[in-house]
């Protein structure tokens, strides 16, 4: 089972209480997945349409208790491999199905809504049934271990932008972009979508997608500073056989004797120690030097074999 579908899978077992979220979450989900249909008398009916099992029984959960309409479940067999089965929930077409949509905000008068909906959630509850209506209908979140990814993909751009102003009422960064014939509101940062999880009611989801992340960051963490370790040694590796072939190259032209006692000393414990650390020639040095100043001889070293080597 996808992360996508775990998470609808308990946001369809959340019940809210007030009549208002109950409202504001069906709304949000006819807009993502419902269609009206025309039957006799110009009568309109309602067709909702998912894959996922869950949120079909959600849909026919909220019709029946918040309206009472009389409703059937049409399940079409998937023929292909692998490719899931459909779920239909219908309401044939009466005329308190009108009435039911124009509660809905998806009919004003005749005529269908864009999808504005703001006033259906002017509550902060009522914006949280709603986006999480808009979840069950048309969300999908990746899981954790990759890349952060959850978007809301619809067909209509006054729903999508209204889906972007209810996040951005619970200060999460979302952003709207065009994909062929739909439109995607998408957060691509971590903490942003556990906090979205938070907001619709997904906390199971959330915990198992905080847990990960957790374990993510730390292994992140470990691989730069392993990262950071391994330049680093390889850094005083590659200054090491420098020095060691400058060192080498001074000794073959003009003798190591004429060097200054003190670059001499700093130049002999590098020959006999060619893979110690900078630390560790100054521990060797007993105490005659410290950091900063070995770290300028063994400079001073190379400086004087790039003016030998200019010297030809």
């Amino acid at each position: 089972m996808s992360f996508s579908a775990e998470v609808k899978n308990e946001l369809a077992r959340v019940a809210d209480e007030q009549d208002c979220c109950l409202v504001a979450e069906l709304a949000a989900l006819m807009r993502m997945g419902g269609t009206a249909v025309i039957g006799g008398n110009n009568a309109l009916g309602i067709n909702f349409t998912t894959e996922n099992a869950a949120v079909a029984r959600k849909v026919l959960t909220l019709i029946k208790r918040g309206f009472g309409l009389a409703t059937e479940v049409v399940v079409t067999r998937a023929r292909r491999l692998k490719k899931a089965n459909s779920y239909q929930v219908k309401v044939p077409p009466s005329p308190a199905v009108t009435a039911v949509l124009a509660e809905l905000g998806v009919l004003r008068g005749e005529m269908i809504s864009a999808g504005r909906d703001m006033a259906l959630a002017r509550k902060g509850c009522c914006r949280r049934a709603y986006l999480r209506g808009a979840f069950l209908g048309g969300g999908s979140v990746s899981r954790p271990e990759g890349e952060y990814h959850l978007e809301l993909v619809t067909g209509n751009h006054d729903f999508a932008r209204t889906l972007v102003r209810l996040m951005k009422s619970f200060r999460l960064p979302a952003r709207l972009t065009e994909r062929k014939q739909d439109y995607v509101v998408y957060l691509k940062d971590g903490d942003a979508i556990t906090s979205l999880l938070r907001v619709i009611g997904a906390h199971n989801a959330l915990f198992a997608f905080e847990n990960v992340r957790v374990v993510k960051d730390m292994r992140n963490q470990v691989n730069r500073l392993v990262n950071c370790e391994t330049a680093n040694l390889q850094k005083t590796v590659n200054a090491a056989v420098r020095q060691v072939e400058s060192i080498r190259l001074i000794a073959a032209r003009s003798g190591l004797a004429k060097l200054p006692p003190s670059l001499q000393a700093a130049a002999e414990l590098r020959l006999a120690y060619p893979e110690a650390t900078l630390q560790e020639l100054v521990d060797l040095a007993d105490g005659q030097v410290g950091k900063s100043g070995m770290n300028h001889r063994l400079r001073k070293l190379e400086r004087i074999a790039r003016d030998l080597e200019g010297k030809e």
